[in-house]
């Protein structure tokens, strides 16, 4: 059984293989109308900038924080350690968001360890009263007999009223498109795919799911963010928001809305999507008026205290030389935060800068594309070879899979040579034996400098799915530390040294030739990557 990323690939693929079904039924989504595309805001750099990058505080909360207290993780075993640890030591609060948690001995591990903290917090001398709060994906968490869902259902029956499990359900699953859409296939429709696990105001972002591959052989991203309170808080708030317009699981493993929420799929389409739109961004608006108080001080201390009198107030936090801003899309309620800040940083990135941008699945939208082939940074593009690809050798008609990245990699190469930008712009090809490949984000390299000095690091893999479909959040990190600035360089560094450049002659290698049935239902079906 397929268990890799969300199961929406190998969801197309196989409803062309499945007996009594109308593959136009299927494909009506594609009949909705276009969503049109987002205008991005001009650059606006504010006199008393710390950064040349502090226009994003316009759309977010803006977190100054300190190097010391960001640490990049390189590989999915430190991930799972560092996880498990987190949740052992946890007092006050664990928050995780996912798109699922899988079934395994590890994934039960991480259960275990839940259910050893809250036993723990309920018996000590001086209860800590934790709190656990787990939100994933109704669809992928629901697949199967054994599922998420039977895997936290001991937690929430022993530990009722420590332990909240949500399901987000998206709205434009509803009606007979819900009713007639088979298992997996449902996942194409829009899924929650935030990835956020953290404990206490320790915070991990990464691309990575809760599941065994993550932990020891699936390649992705992670940061850690040590001792971050308000960042904490923001994403806790995030998740609880998220988490009150989602389903409840309940300990008989039936589901229930939060009091007074519109039904995801039984209410009022519009009227939910509003009511979602609210309370997220309720979220970002009040986070951002608490930063901009707090940090008023280091952004204009011409007209309050200077960084001395701060200090002999009584705040001895140093100086910031590092910021953070939370990242958002779902475009389903209307929130297109991530998208606009994308867009703007392709657009603004000047000539003689550097983008390494890299996605475990390159399928890019058009509006990004478009930026990239007419911009004038230099690019370098890292993605799957199809053997890292995690449908490679599947059985079936899952198995064209990777053809079907392929052919869209192939089309974009050819684009690039036509327009003649192979100097410019560079596509390159992960590969590594016995692992697959789901890093995603990108690395800001200014003109003349060797360092990165920003980065977004999260959920989305810059395809239509996570602009369009999928609830998404990720981070921008931007620095002026020069220790940072080179783990993030060295992050980069050994992603990019397990590839290879990809020129024409790649496209004739054995294996990379695409059938013609794939290169006809691609188009079809990559707004649904």
């Amino acid at each position: 059984m397929l268990v890799q990323g969300g199961g929406w690939q190998s969801a197309w693929f196989g409803v062309l293989s499945c007996p009594g079904r109308s593959p136009w039924l299927l494909l009506a989504p594609l009949l909705s109308p276009t969503v049109p595309q987002v205008t991005s805001p001009p650059c606006c750099l504010c006199p008393e900038s710390v950064h040349r990058f502090q226009w994003i505080r316009n759309l977010v909360p803006e977190f100054g924080v300190s190097s010391s207290h960001v640490r990049v993780l390189s590989s999915p075993a430190e991930f799972f350690e560092l996880l498990k640890g987190q949740i052992k030591t946890a007092k006050r609060r664990v928050v995780m968001a996912s798109l699922y948690l899988g079934t395994g001995p590890l994934e039960q591990e991480l259960v275990d360890c839940l259910e050893s903290s809250l036993e723990k917090s309920l018996q000590s001398k001086f209860p800590s009263d934790l709190k656990v709060s787990i939100l994933l994906d109704f669809t992928r968490g629901s697949r199967g007999r054994k599922n998420s869902r039977t895997m936290l259902l001991p937690l929430l029956q022993r530990f009722p009223e420590h332990v909240r499990v949500s399901l987000f359900h998206t709205p434009n699953l509803r009606g007979l498109l819900r009713l007639l859409i088979p298992e997996r296939f449902n996942e194409t429709i829009g899924l929650q795919h935030i990835k956020v696990y953290l404990c206490d105001n320790n915070v991990i972002l990464s691309g990575a799911n809760l599941s065994d591959s993550y932990f020891t052989n699936r390649q992705d991203r992670y940061v850690f963010l040590q001792d971050c309170a308000e960042v904490a808080d923001f994403f806790t708030e995030l998740v609880d928001a998220v988490g009150d317009v989602s389903l409840q699981l309940q300990g008989d493993d039936t589901v229930d809305v939060v009091d007074g929420m519109v039904h995801p799929y039984k209410g009022d389409r519009a009227a939910y999507c509003r009511a979602a739109n609210k309370r997220v961004m309720d979220v970002i608006h009040s986070a951002r008026t608490r930063q901009q108080l707090l940090h008023a001080q280091t952004f204009h201390s011409d007209s309050l205290l200077s960084q001395e009198e701060a200090a002999a107030a009584g705040d001895r936090r140093p100086a910031p030389d590092t910021w953070i801003y939370p990242l958002i899309q779902m475009k389903p309620f209307e929130i297109q935060i991530d998208e606009i800040v994308t867009e703007t940083l392709l657009t603004e990135a000047e000539r003689g800068a550097k983008v390494f941008l890299t996605t475990g699945y390159f399928n890019l939208t058009q509006a990004y594309m478009d930026l990239v082939l007419g911009t004038r940074a230099e690019y370098q593009i890292l993605l799957a070879s199809p053997e890292v690809n995690g449908f490679f050798g599947a059985k079936g008609v899952a198995g064209a899979i990777p053809a079907a990245y392929v052919h869209i990699e192939r089309q974009f190469y050819s684009e690039v040579c036509s327009l003649g930008q192979q100097d410019r712009v560079q596509l390159q090809e992960y590969w590594r034996a016995g692992w697959t490949f789901h890093a995603k984000g990108l690395w800001l390299y200014l003109a003349g400098s060797s360092l990165p000095c920003l980065t977004l690091i999260g959920s989305p893999n810059f395809g239509y799915r996570s602009v369009h479909r999928d609830l998404e959040a990720q981070i921008a990190i931007v620095t002026e530390s020069r220790a940072l600035q080179q783990q993030l360089h060295q992050e980069q560094e050994q992603l990019y040294l397990r590839s290879g450049v990809v020129t024409s002659a790649t496209f004739e290698q054995p294996g990379r030739q695409v059938k013609l049935w794939v290169k006809m239902v691609t188009p079809l079906i990559k707004n649904f990557f």
